[in-house]
């Protein structure tokens, strides 16, 4: 960004300035960089993930089977001379296709948990980004208001000569002592407000409040180049909530057909040795070795109790999520709306105030300055024009800031970053 005038360049040389705290400037890429690998909010959606994809595959693998061991008929006790050794085998099975639908929907699970962990990188990352302007604002204005009180100093000295050689009243030189006064006031609550700023970015990186940080103060305005029509539409396939609705929504038809397979039967398959240690004992008196085989299914005998609540509860969950997705689809589109064009508008007016306004207003100071000292307006006047100069920085600064705040807000709401 190159300011126009003699006072923009002055602010935008403060804004590039290193403070005395820290050694080398950070720019906001790489405080982003810093934030999203260091803060715990990140790490911990990141490790939710990792557990939801562990947690797909044991969906496809069967239950552990069941081994029994008996000794049938001790007669001194339960341990020793059986009539009968009987071992056994017993496996449950669910019916088919039901791991399988519930292996897919541990995997969209998994899909989610991913979707949350890259919503966490972003609202980290818009975090980085807010507090990170929010310190180059500050300073920016510490640096407009240092100038002001420099002017002000300058007023105060020609205000006490014009006084002291009687071409002033006494309310002149008062009223720019108060002035400066004031101003100097101001630069002490700007010094706070660095402070704390400097205090909410190294929160955000996961140090501490006091710990030095220096960060690269340029402000630059870069203009949203994108439709509207564009943003909604890569909003709708990029952001993270309505991907996680869409698989919610997956999820739910999918627990629908899992319901009704409730109705199909559940199997269990069951294998048993017997070795009967006595002819007497055995069917066969011949054989005293014999293997069994069975086959089991449960029976939905409940099914009107049970699995038929268990199908209007998932249908009313599906309804639910899609009725979930339509409403964050909608939202989406017309916070992106919202915000696209709160960003053009703060964008427009700080660049006609840093092209225009500012200079303007630096310019009547000049004269004001002039007039004054020959005596041709009064105090006033000069006062007027001395704030109107500082007011438009202000504003620019602000504005500036406004556009970089709602272009976050922008890249949050799309889900992605915008091309700069």
């Amino acid at each position: 960004m190159c300011l126009r005038s003699g006072v923009g360049a002055a602010i935008f040389l403060a804004l590039g300035s290193a403070p005395s705290w820290a050694e080398s400037p950070l720019t906001v890429e790489q405080v982003v960089d810093l934030a999203l690998e260091s803060n715990a909010q990140v790490r911990s959606a990141e490790a939710r993930w990792t557990s939801a994809e562990h947690q797909v595959l044991p969906n496809l693998v069967p239950a552990d089977p069941t081994v029994t061991y008996s000794n049938v008929q001790s007669r001194p006790n339960a341990f020793t001379k059986p009539a009968d050794v009987s071992v056994g085998v017993s496996q449950p099975l669910q019916f088919p296709g039901k791991g399988y639908l519930q292996a897919k929907g541990a995997k969209r699970t998994a899909g989610i948990a991913w979707l949350a962990y890259q919503a966490a990188r972003r609202d980290v990352r818009a975090q980085a980004e807010t507090a990170f302007y929010q310190l180059v604002l500050d300073r920016a204005l510490f640096a407009v208001g240092a100038e002001n009180v420099t002017t002000l100093k300058q007023v105060l000295e020609v205000t006490q000569t014009a006084y002291s050689t009687g071409r002033v009243t006494q309310l002149d030189f008062i009223s720019a002592e108060f002035n400066l006064s004031a101003a100097e006031q101001q630069q002490t609550q700007l010094e706070v407000a660095i402070a704390t700023d400097r205090a909410n970015l190294n929160q955000v990186l996961q140090r501490g409040p006091e710990e030095p940080l220096d960060v690269d103060g340029r402000l630059e305005l870069t203009a949203i180049r994108s439709r509207i029509e564009d943003l909604v539409e890569a909003a709708s396939q990029a952001r993270q909530e309505i991907l996680e609705a869409a698989l919610t929504a997956e999820n739910a038809e999918t627990a629908v057909t899992l319901a009704k397979l409730e109705y199909a039967p559940d199997f269990t398959l069951g294998y048993t040795y017997d070795h009967f240690q006595f002819a007497a004992a055995s069917p066969d008196t011949v054989h005293l070795q014999f293997h069994t085989v069975s086959v089991g299914l449960t029976m939905p005998v409940f099914a009107w109790f049970r699995q038929k609540e268990d199908v209007e509860r998932a249908r009313a969950d599906l309804e639910a999520a899609r009725s979930d997705l339509r409403a964050i689809r909608l939202e989406t589109a017309t916070l992106v709306t919202n915000v696209y064009r709160q960003a053009d508008l703060a964008y427009r007016t700080a660049v006609l105030y840093r092209d225009s306004l500012v200079p303007l207003a630096q310019q009547g100071v000049n004269v004001a300055l002039v007039a004054y000292q020959g005596g041709n307006i009064d105090f006033t006047t000069l006062s007027s024009a001395l704030q109107q100069r500082n007011g438009a920085r202000v504003t620019y600064l602000q504005q500036a800031n406004q556009f970089l705040a709602q272009r976050i807000a922008l890249e949050q709401a799309i889900g992605r970053p915008l091309p700069r």
